[in-house]
């Protein structure tokens, strides 16, 4: 008979369940809207939004009480017949556009999406400068430090 040490079989029913956390996000039934279409919206909406607790989900996945709130937020305002840009402009005037999981192309936000390239190009650069700085030859030794080395080597 195989004996396998519970702490693995612990590790291993935690790793096969982790992925489920998400799809309990929306625990509660009552957060959901009764009109599918309008349910299907407002989940739209809330993949567009960071949680602001977990900063790399959006509100649909996460299950923090703050997600949960704006979650509840967004349906209040799908159920009140507002459009989907006046939802996220909303969020977006209270939260600022930290809020969207990805933030528009506009003056405030261009260093933002062209960090990654200027980082390649400074990287690019300055190993460009590196290979062509020729470093000159060591100068000989003097006579003086070839017995000082000569000494050293013996002891």
């Amino acid at each position: 008979m195989i004996r396998v040490p519970m702490i693995r079989v612990l590790a291993l029913l935690f790793g096969l369940l982790l992925p489920l956390a998400s799809a309990f996000a929306i625990s509660d039934p009552a957060e959901m809207l009764p009109d599918p279409k309008a349910e299907a919206r407002a989940e739209a909406i809330g993949r567009q939004l960071r949680c602001l607790v977990c900063q790399n989900e959006s509100i649909e996945d996460s299950g923090a009480d703050l997600a949960r709130d704006l979650r509840r937020v967004v349906r209040q305002h799908v159920a009140a017949g507002e459009k989907d840009q006046a939802i996220i402009a909303w969020m977006v005037a209270r939260y600022g556009n930290f809020v969207r999981l990805r933030p528009p192309f506009e003056p405030l936000t261009w260093f933002l999406w062209a960090s990654p390239a200027l980082a390649l190009a400074a990287g690019v650069l300055i190993i460009a400068f590196a290979m062509r700085q020729k470093r000159p030859p060591p100068l000989p030794l003097s006579a003086a430090e070839q017995r000082a080395l000569k000494d050293v080597l013996k002891s």
